[in-house]
């Protein structure tokens, strides 16, 4: 058995390697352009050794024990040559898979198989020598794997206390291959993106592994229609398009329109999109909290402060996706988690690319965490900087570097200056539980290890870095907004806690007038405003409101575990799974007077909790020039 194992293991690195190595010289210009094939190749043999390790291990760690047997060697050879056709099967169908995809396999491949004569009646047809030829590389593959994995002669078993010895080091081999990395998260596909270019970060992964990954995504999206109800196309079409004040877009993507922007700057204006982890509306004292946050509270004055802003979920690729894309809340996971938004979805950083921006992500963490590095880096942004890319960090905690690191990273790619506008996303990490920040920086309240501590520490990082701002020549070019992605530690009795989904919004800099601002606004109206303001006018499918507006603004979506919340002025609509909504009369911090159905506002709320799930699923977050066909 160890001579069969051993030999799949050469034979499965050699086909994956040689895979590889053909891939990246077939898509050499895109290669080139984006830094060169090392990443490709470094990080390939990690998944590679991951993937082997996954179908060969079982075997490995019997073989000390049964490998003396002809049943065990007969079993062996047939399941290794069984994974071996899988591996060459995925491998000789990618570049066709490619060609139409501009991807890896991946859950694609599996669906088309529910339709097996229309597929294979297309493939015959129109491929016909690709068919052909993949027929005959697998007949190879299967002949070789045949003659290299069938037989094996039976292993000398060595005695009982060494066969515990090499089951042991075979164990933690297979674990350190399977895990692919000594850090704390194990390697995943975001891992081992490296690149603005969604193909390229797919070749260090096997087809196999793709598709694989991609079916395991699956377990995070759940269907809004089979625990709220449904509502026919045409209609929630026409729901969702009136509440967002856009006329019918194509049927292809329904929500595109063009937004015309409400300031004309002379120049394109730089954005800065500074999420703030954690930081609930309940520490910030001009919202009514606790009064932690002097140095947010004087910039409040200065800006645009909206009072009554809410966050979309609990969760920070929630509020990230509000926030980058202006993606509405759904039951399922957020879209930077789920596998087919990980490319061609709509973000700011893909339209602004049209206008010329480039496009960053600043985070102190490792931002494979969340797979926000896949996420961003396969739609639409340039550039990524996490924590490995931080330079004598001033303090490194459990989540990372410190926010003042994040926003010292963050100036000096600011004053990197140059006449290419940019945006920038910068996301902290300091405000998260154990509660770890630099010594000597904020008075400190009691035990140091406390979420109020941590959020004077935050709010005293953003206040150093506006100061910085203020004096830097990026000042008078930029449009900064600071908002939290969401609350510390969401709870209640009731079934939506909203003030728990109460956070501070606030956009300041070039143009923008100080104003406090008391309309009710979501998470997915700060995108589509923050365009008006830079001076972008184009088209896009974002539903939310441009605040610029004076009739925009008055209402706020929220998923909340199995509930899904619309606030519309004091009125609250709450969908539960299967059963019909409830209704409520809400006034800040924490009243609920039930109120009867209303049948329209009830229609409107699961319109919008339908609306993200249509949209991902039918692809239709998008931009026209990134959409696949059919």
């Amino acid at each position: 058995m160890l001579t069969q194992i051993g030999v799949f293991v050469l034979a499965s690195l050699a086909l994956l390697t040689l895979s590889r190595l053909l891939l990246t010289a077939w898509l050499w210009p895109r290669v080139r352009a984006a830094g060169g094939p090392w990443p490709i190749l470094r990080w390939g043999l990690r998944i590679d050794l991951n993937q082997i390790a996954m179908w060969a291990g079982i075997p490995l760690l019997l073989a000390p024990w049964l490998g003396d047997r002809p049943a065990a060697i007969f079993l062996t050879g047939l399941w290794l040559q069984a994974v071996w056709l899988l591996f060459v099967l995925l491998e000789v169908s990618t570049p066709q898979f490619i060609a139409e995809y501009d991807s890896r396999p991946n859950r694609l491949y599996i669906e088309y198989l529910k339709y097996p004569k229309e597929v294979f009646g297309m493939l015959w047809k129109g491929y016909k020598p690709v068919l052909l030829g993949a027929a005959l590389g697998l007949g190879l593959a299967a002949w070789l794997g045949h003659a290299l994995f069938a037989r094996a002669q039976p292993d000398a078993l060595p005695a009982w206390p060494w066969r515990v010895l090499a089951t042991l080091v075979f164990a933690a081999a297979i674990a350190l291959a399977i895990r692919g990395t000594l850090g704390h998260r194990p390697i995943n596909p975001a891992s081992v993106a490296w690149c603005g270019d969604s193909l390229l970060n797919t070749l260090p992964l096997t087809s196999l592994y793709s598709v694989l990954f991609a079916l395991y995504a699956i377990k995070n999206e759940r269907s809004a229609a089979d625990v709220y109800g449904d509502l026919p196309d045409p209609e929630l079409h026409a729901i969702i398009r009136e509440q967002a004040g856009i006329p019918p877009g194509p049927p292809e993507i329904p929500t595109l329109h063009r937004q015309p922007a409400s300031q004309r700057p002379a120049r394109p204006r730089n954005l800065v999109l500074i999420v703030e982890e954690s930081l609930g509306a309940q520490y910030v004292g001009n919202l009514g909290g606790a009064g932690l946050t002097p140095c947010l509270d004087a910039l409040a004055a200065e800006g645009w402060n909206f009072a009554r802003a809410y966050a979309t979920g609990t969760r920070s690729v929630r509020g990230l996706e509000a926030v980058t894309a202006g993606f509405p809340p759904t039951l399922s996971d957020a879209a930077l988690r789920l596998g087919d938004a990980q490319s061609r979805f709509f973000t700011l950083a893909q339209l602004l690319k049209r206008h010329g921006y480039r496009s960053r992500f600043i985070y102190g963490g490792e931002a494979h965490f969340d797979n926000m590095k896949s996420f961003f880096l396969g739609n639409g942004f340039d550039e990524l900087h996490d924590l490995p890319t931080f330079e004598s960090p001033a303090f490194v905690g459990t989540w990372g570097a410190s926010d003042e690191d994040m926003f010292d990273k963050l100036h000096a790619l600011l004053s990197q200056g140059g006449g290419q506008p940019t945006l920038h996303l910068a996301f902290s990490v300091s405000n998260h539980t154990p509660w770890e920040y630099p010594a000597g920086r904020i008075p400190v309240d009691g035990d140091p290890a406390t979420v109020q501590n941590t959020v004077r520490y935050a709010d005293w990082a953003i206040g150093r870095f506006f100061e910085q701002a203020r004096a830097s020549a990026y000042w008078d070019d930029t449009v900064f907004l600071i908002v939290a992605d969401h609350d510390a530690r969401v709870g209640g009795a009731q079934r939506i806690p909203l003030r728990h989904f109460h956070i501070p919004a606030l956009i300041l800099g070039a143009g923008v007038q100080a104003r406090r601002d008391e309309r009710i606004v979501s998470q997915i109206d700060l995108p589509t405003t923050l365009l008006s303001l830079i001076g972008i006018d184009d088209a896009h499918p974002m539903i939310g409101h441009d605040l610029t507006r004076a009739d925009a603004g008055g209402r706020a979506m929220m998923q909340y575990e199995e509930h899904y919340g619309y606030l519309r002025g004091d009125t609250l609509a709450v969908l539960e799974p299967h059963q019909s909504a409830h209704f409520y009369r809400y006034a800040a911090p924490d009243t609920y007077t039930p109120l009867d159905p209303d049948a329209e506002l009830g229609r409107i709320a699961l319109a919008h909790a339908l609306w993200p799930t249509w949209a991902y699923r039918h692809r239709a977050h998008t931009l026209p020039e990134l959409r696949l066909p059919g």
